[in-house]
């Protein structure tokens, strides 16, 4: 499997993203727990969570918890995954989002994650939105804080615009590692975050890579070269996705999400994929 660098770490071209295997309509543990030994047998060493990967605020933390479960219970090198996490998300009682990005509650959530993955320190910590209450530039000093102390080893952020990238370098110190937002064939507003991230050597980490949990089966219907050039590698349009995603910079580390066995190791087969330049020259036009 082709790699990539994320801060001073290399992992897998391909993650797995785990919010499917927390949020309403989960599977049962067990398949959840094949589900993430199957994407590491398959070569994946990238593993994103949150702690807001869950039901609602009675269940923070669900999929955390599930995920260094996964790592206990495999029985390959742990040591070479890295685990990303985020705080600022939190879940309301009736299941609702909200933002909290103040400060204290960034360094309470993330001693708090950093227990449910029974690490000293977290390997990725990512502010997972701006709160629009609290000036960003505050909710970033407390992951520089949190850099500083030893809590966590590599910082980044997620859903920000390129002014507020810009921010987060110089607040980081130069430090920052990754930046995660939304990107797909149907959701291209964010490249300007993904060249920037490009041109600064940081790690962009597409979420929803396939267009979303209900729109990843109709890739190929929504967007027929994807399905085409699908055809002609005996792929599925997901693979073609992921592999269109890869080669549009060395910095990018699409992060799908999956609740089957079966998809995280179709998922991770992609980085595998090779496309020609007439075939990313379709893509890119459709």
């Amino acid at each position: 499997m082709q790699t990539r660098v994320i801060g001073d770490r290399t992992v897998s071209a391909i993650g797995l993203g785990g919010m499917p295997m927390s949020i309403a309509g989960r599977p049962d543990r067990a398949r959840c727990l094949r589900t993430v030994a199957a994407s590491l047998d398959a070569g994946v060493t990238l593993v994103d969570t949150a702690d807001a990967y869950s039901l609602d605020d009675s269940d923070v933390g669900h999929n955390e918890e599930l995920v260094a479960e996964a790592l206990r219970a495999w029985g390959g090198d742990t040591d070479s995954v890295l685990v990303a996490t985020k705080g600022g998300h939190v879940r309301t009682p009736e299941g609702g989002w909200a933002l909290d990005g103040r400060p204290e509650h960034l360094r309470a959530a993330a001693q708090a994650s950093a227990r449910r993955l029974g690490v000293e320190a977290i390997g990725l910590y990512q502010l997972h939105r701006p709160d629009p209450e609290v000036p960003l530039a505050d909710s970033l000093g407390a992951i520089a804080g949190l850099l500083d102390a030893g809590t966590i080893r590599l910082a980044g952020v997620s859903n920000l615009d390129p002014d507020q990238i810009r921010l987060a370098q110089d607040v980081l110190g130069g430090r920052l590692a990754s930046v995660q937002n939304q990107y797909s064939p149907s959701f291209r507003s964010s490249r300007p975050e993904l060249d920037l991230c490009t041109e600064l050597g940081v790690a962009f980490l597409p979420w929803s890579p396939l267009g979303g949990i209900s729109s990843a089966r109709e890739l190929g219907g929504t967007h027929a070269a994807f399905a085409e050039v699908a055809a002609e590698h005996e792929a599925s349009p997901q693979q073609v996705c992921l592999a269109w995603m890869l080669a549009t910079s060395p910095v990018v580390v699409p992060i799908p999400g999956s609740s089957r066995p079966k998809s995280a190791r179709a998922s991770a087969a992609a980085a595998d994929l090779e496309l020609s330049a007439a075939q990313l020259a379709r893509l890119d036009a459709a």
